[in-house]
């Protein structure tokens, strides 16, 4: 490893041993002799720290002292001791919280700030380069704050009075008092420590001396009695007491507000008089320096004529209408105005208006708004008139006349009338017959009347019109009202064809609703197992109509017919409609029942011969025995209804030839063709011959 390494090595690990050895575990400021002293004390802030080391090798200690947030102190020093930061003679500029930090290789800590309180301030000492002066003349004061230090600001004070723009960080004000006699002047200064500000006493008085201008500003008036408008006047407006040392000022001589000349030291004026007020005010100032003398006086001007005024002869005007202005000053002087002309003019003069003799002016009124003045002038003299707006209305159209929603007998309605155009207000009138009814009163553009009725007649509401009007015209009127009153459903009447006793399946059935209501009527054919869907809905003009249908058992329930209309419901009567069995059906019950009993006969009159047979068989192989005395010629069958017993005597090789049972009327296989006598027994015999 070469030296240069090995040295800085040697270093850095030697920094680091101090640097972890090193421990500052205290920093205290103090102030001496106290934290709150008089003026001219001599302060001292000592900053004490305690630093814990490794060995006894001296550290260089940067030591840092704060006012505030502002560094007023940065010292570094080998020296274990502690820092003394002086303050002589302290100030109220010294007030303020301080604060001290101490920092040793890379290691700082800093102590908790202390406040330093000075009181007391010097007072302040006024001074003028003048004690007398003349009116315009300006003075200089100085204000001195004797070993004061910091941020001051100073205030003089006229008569108690802050002199305008008179705070200063300068000691030394240059002003001009205001108005003559004696000003008595004094000041004070204030001490800046941010955020605060301390404020001195008050300093002695000086008496200041101003002494009025000789010269005055002079205004004559030529004439000043029995003026009218149009009268030259001659004003002269002047300095008096003018010397050779008489530094010039200015003069302006003026009327209200209005400048009539200005000049240095004399002006003339040949003013023409206006009466735009009773009393008109002429005045004439003198600006000398920052003095300012006025003269004023007032004269009396009469009106030689007045403003005139224009009028339109009617109250109200419609678009394209006649109209006639006129243009009239009601006050003139007439000896005045002798052998002058007097003339009315109209403004904007156009193709609209014709001019009928002074001051009337006729035409035709636009089709928008429009304004007119006019004007007098007499003897140079020029007056006008106001602005006069004239807002030729918009004449009603005719009115258009309808209802609201549906206009059902017995209830009310609303009937709306309106005009497309017009000027508002416009007046509605409802008329019935002949005969005024209700008015109303619109206000807005385009806004509908409304009138309220009670219907009490059926047919149409005809007999209702309404007229429009917004001004001294003809109303216009509607036509006639044309909407149809509907009548309620007042009642509904369900019936079926054919009569509910002869329905069975098969057979086709027809419900007819009948009503009496206002059409179109919507009719719906219900039934009480499913009133929620109709079995059919159709909508009619007349006041009955039907639905067919072909039933079958399925079809027993209570039906019924709900007529609507435009005004209200109604249900009808409920029909109970049983569908009974057709007839084959009928008839097919006692078929099946004879053709069954036929077939238990059968079977048991050949299970019964069968029987027989083999019995005889049977016994022919064992022996012959002699023949009955009775004979054998008749087989009787009887026919037990609860038991099924037979008793039969036949030839048993004969029946089994035929095979086929008959009946006395000769029908095969029929219960039905049994006489009726017997086909009512619970027991019954049919004799048969073989």
């Amino acid at each position: 490893m070469g030296l240069l390494p090995l040295f800085t090595s040697t270093l850095l690990f030697s920094w680091t041993t101090l640097n972890a050895a090193l421990k500052i575990t205290k920093v205290d400021l103090s102030i001496e002799p106290s934290a709150a002293v008089y003026r001219d004390t001599n302060v001292a802030m000592r900053c004490k720290a305690e630093v814990l080391t490794f060995g006894t090798e001296a550290l260089n200690r940067v030591y840092t002292i704060y006012k505030g947030d502002s560094v007023i102190l940065n010292k570094t020093t080998s020296s274990s001791e502690d820092l003394l930061y002086h303050l002589p003679q302290a100030r109220v500029s010294n007030n303020g919280k301080y604060k001290c930090k101490i920092s040793i290789m890379g290691e700082e800590k800093a102590s908790e700030a202390a406040t330093l309180t000075v009181e007391g301030m010097s007072m302040p000492i006024l001074r003028f380069n003048k004690a007398n002066i003349t009116e315009g003349e300006s003075v200089t004061a100085t204000c001195l704050a004797p070993g004061e230090t910091g941020s001051l600001l100073f205030s003089f004070y006229d008569n108690s009075k802050e002199v305008e723009n008179a705070r200063v960080t300068s000691n030394e004000l240059t002003f001009v008092p205001k108005g003559v006699g004696n000003h008595i002047i004094h000041c004070s200064y204030l001490v800046f420590v941010m955020p605060n500000s301390f404020k001195s006493q008050t300093s002695n008085t000086v008496t200041l001396t101003v002494e009025e201008l000789s010269i005055e500003p002079v205004l004559k008036i030529s004439p000043q009695d029995n003026v009218y408008e149009g009268d030259t006047v001659n004003i002269t407006c002047s300095v008096s007491n003018v010397t050779k040392d008489y530094q010039a000022g200015e003069l302006l001589l003026s009327q209200d507000t209005e400048l009539l000349k200005s000049g240095k030291t004399s002006i003339h004026v040949n003013w023409t008089a206006h009466a735009r007020t009773p009393m008109l005010t002429i005045k004439c100032r003198l600006y000398l320096r920052d003095v300012v003398k006025v003269v004023n006086k007032t004269i009396s001007v009469s009106e030689l004529f007045s403003v005139p005024t224009l009028k339109m002869s009617a109250l109200e005007v419609f678009q394209e209408d006649e109209i006639s202005l006129t243009c009239r000053s009601e006050k003139l002087s007439y000896d005045r105005l002798e052998g002058e002309f007097f003339i009315y003019s109209l403004e904007p003069f156009d193709y609209h208006m014709v001019h009928k003799g002074n001051g009337v002016f006729i035409g035709k009124a636009k089709t928008i708004d429009f304004n007119y003045t006019c004007t007098a002038a007499a003897k140079g003299i020029k007056k006008k008139s106001k602005v006069l707006t004239i807002h030729p209305k918009v004449p009603v159209s005719t009115p258009k006349i309808w209802v609201s929603g549906s206009a059902i007998l017995g209830r009310k309605v609303e009937i709306f009338c309106l005009s497309d155009t017009g000027t508002p207000p416009i007046t509605y009138t409802l008329w019935k017959a002949n005969k005024q009814n209700q008015i109303a009163v619109v206000h807005e553009f385009n806004k509908a009347a409304n009138f309220t009725i009670v219907i009490n007649e059926p047919g149409r509401l005809n007999h209702y019109l309404c007229k429009a009007s917004n001004g001294n015209r003809t109303p216009e009127q509607s036509d006639k009202l044309q909407t149809a009153v509907i009548e309620p459903m007042t009642e509904a009447y369900l019936m079926v064809v054919p009569d509910v006793d002869d329905i069975s399946e098969g057979h086709t059935v027809i419900l007819i609703c009948s009503f009496l209501g206002t059409p179109p009527v919507t009719v719906r054919w219900l039934r009480d197992s499913d009133d929620l869907n109709p079995l059919k809905t159709t909508t009619t003009n007349i006041n009955t109509t039907s639905y067919e249908f072909v039933v079958n058992k399925e079809h027993t329930d209570n039906y019924y017919c709900q007529a609507e209309n435009r005004a209200n419901s109604v249900e009808s009567n409920k029909i109970n409609l049983v569908v009974g069995m057709a007839m084959w059906k009928k008839l097919l019950i006692p078929g099946t029942i004879i053709l069954l009993v036929s077939s238990l006969v059968m079977v048991g009159f050949i299970l019964f011969t069968r029987s027989r047979r083999g019995k005889r068989e049977r016994a022919a192989e064992l022996s012959v025995k002699p023949a009955s005395p009775k004979s054998d010629d008749s087989l009787t069958v009887t026919l037990t209804h609860d038991t099924e017993v037979y008793n039969a005597a036949t030839d048993a090789a004969s029946f089994c030839d035929d095979k086929e049972g008959r009946v006395t009327n000769g029908t095969r296989g029929s219960v039905a063709s049994l006489p009726a006598d017997i086909s009512n027994r619970s027991s019954y015999s049919i004799p048969a011959t073989v």
